[in-house]
Formats: structure tokens, sequence, C-alpha cells
């Protein structure tokens, strides 16, 4: 298990910015780690990366305590939202600079140059890059002591169509091989490259799923709302359903196996059974309806 979050709370002062939050990561996988501004995800990746420390509760990082520091600082790819660099080096020097710290080989240099793309790039100083290309020298740094976990906040931040595109599919190839935990505010992003999403509002995880369970879109959810009580039972026999739950008042979300549209079977039962149709909606399922239903 790559990371190993155990009621986990951060107090500055007197506000909580982390509230006994659990999760697990295991390797290799993509996780996303999704919250609106202000939710706890920069100082959980801080409490990842040792810069900050949890109030109470325990963290093991390649099954490496909190308590040693230097051992989690080893096996930890970083990358911070406000990727810091020498704009007055050229990317060779930075990297190289960068890898006499970590103590790796000149041959690691060139590893993650080619890993990340920059071979074009590579004798201009790092202030004459675009956007892109600096977020691939973050990477490549990140990436010279080959760690067995990259964390990495916003790393698409700012970054045009044809750079998104490029930085996710690095992302996605590093992530065959590693633990990926990033953090964005892009959900179309987290689709393309996420195995799994971790939702967190308010300091507290309110949701960890599967993607691939997001993307079975044989489900489909209707929302009707009547003019009196109907007892789930005589839901339950419409064609293809497979569930029923009355939400409020008399509103029923009816879970269908079908991608075809069953709004109007429903509506045919409202008026074989002599009942008024108040609300007749499908429910959206996507992630960033689910995002904006939790956090909200």
């Amino acid at each position: 298990m790559s990371i190993k979050v155990n009621g986990v709370s951060k107090v500055y002062g007197v506000q909580k910015a982390l509230s006994t939050i659990s999760f697990a990561v295991n390797k290799p996988e993509i996780v996303g780690f999704l919250g609106p501004n202000g939710a706890g995800k920069s100082t959980m990746m801080k409490i990842l990366t040792t810069y900050i420390a949890p109030s109470n509760g325990n963290v093991l990082v390649n099954n490496i305590a909190l308590s040693n520091p230097k051992g989690i600082q080893r096996s930890v790819g970083y990358l911070p939202e406000h990727n810091p660099l020498y704009l007055d080096m050229y990317v060779k020097e930075y990297l190289a600079f960068n890898a006499s710290i970590y103590k790796v080989s000149k041959a690691s240099i060139e590893e993650v140059i080619t890993l990340t793309g920059l071979t074009p790039e590579v004798h201009k100083k790092i202030g004459q890059l675009s956007k892109g290309y600096r977020q691939r020298v973050g990477l490549a740094t990140a990436l010279l002591h080959d760690p067995e976990v990259l964390i990495l906040d916003e790393p698409t931040t700012g970054l045009d169509p044809n750079q998104l595109i490029e930085i996710r599919s690095l992302i996605k190839r590093i992530g065959k091989t590693k633990t990926v935990f990033l953090s964005t505010h892009i959900m179309q992003e987290v689709e393309a490259m996420c195995d799994r999403v971790i939702i967190i509002n308010k300091g507290e995880i309110v949701a960890d799923r599967k993607l691939s369970a997001m993307r079975d879109d044989t489900k489909q959810v209707v929302i009707a709302e009547f003019d009196y009580r109907v007892e789930e039972a005589f839901l339950l026999k419409l064609p293809k359903v497979e569930g029923v739950k009355n939400t409020e008042g008399f509103v029923y979300e009816i879970t269908f196996n079908t991608t075809e549209d069953m709004r109007a079977y429903v509506f045919d039962f409202a008026h074989d059974n002599e009942l008024k149709i108040l609300q007749l909606n499908q429910k959206n399922t996507s992630l960033e309806s689910l995002f904006r239903e939790l956090t909200a």
C-alpha cells in the first residue's frame, strides 16, 4: 500500500482544516483528490510530503511513518501548485542542480528529459518556456530520484488545451508503474486520467469511488414527483427497474438498468394509476454532478 491515512486531523488555531479523515491508495493507481477551495486538499498534500505535521492521526507513505520525514521525502516526488523554478537557469542546468541534491546519476537526468518530452527545449532558460513546458520541468524534477509515489497539486492549472492533452498523457504514462495522487478543479481531467476519485468538503471525505463504476452508462436514474405517495413495490414493477428510493415527500429516484429513456414508461405508469406527474427528470450521474451535489 503506497499511502495510508488513518484518522488524520489538522487544526490551525481555532480553524479545523481536516477532520479525522482516512483513506488508502494502492500501487499503481492514479487517484484524483477533489474539493472546493478551502476544503483541505493542499493541507493533506503538505502532510503527505512532510511539509507540515498533522494535529492527530497516522500516515504511512510507502510504509514509512511521518516520524521519518527524510525517508518519505526520498520515496515521494512532489509538484506543488505554484511550481518553484529558477527562471534564470537552463533546463538541463536546473535538473543537474536537483540531481546533485538527490545524489542521482547524470543518466537519470537524460531519462526524465526523455520521459517528460523536454528534449526540444532542454537548451533554453526556464524563463523562456511556455507554461506547459515549465510544468514538464517540474514533473521531471519530481521524477529525478525515481520515487514510488508522485504527489501533484493542481498540475494542469493554466494550461491551454494542447498542453492539457500532453500533460494528461504524461501523467497517465507515469501512473502505469507508480502511484499518482493529484488534486485538480478540472473534472474532465479526473475523468480522463484517474482510476479513482476522493472528494473532500470542509475537511471531511464525502466520496471515495472508482471511476469505472461512474462510467457505467447502462445505469439511469429518473426523478419522479407525484401528487401523492406511491408504494415503492408498485414502482418496482416498472420494466428494467433496479431500485426505488423515496427521497422526500412524494419524490422518488427510480434506477433503471438500461440506456433507453425510461421517462415515457414512468409517465404511462402515472396515467394508468390516475396519478399526476409534478416532476419528471433524468438525474445527471456525472462526476461534475456528484461534486456539485456533495459540496454545495
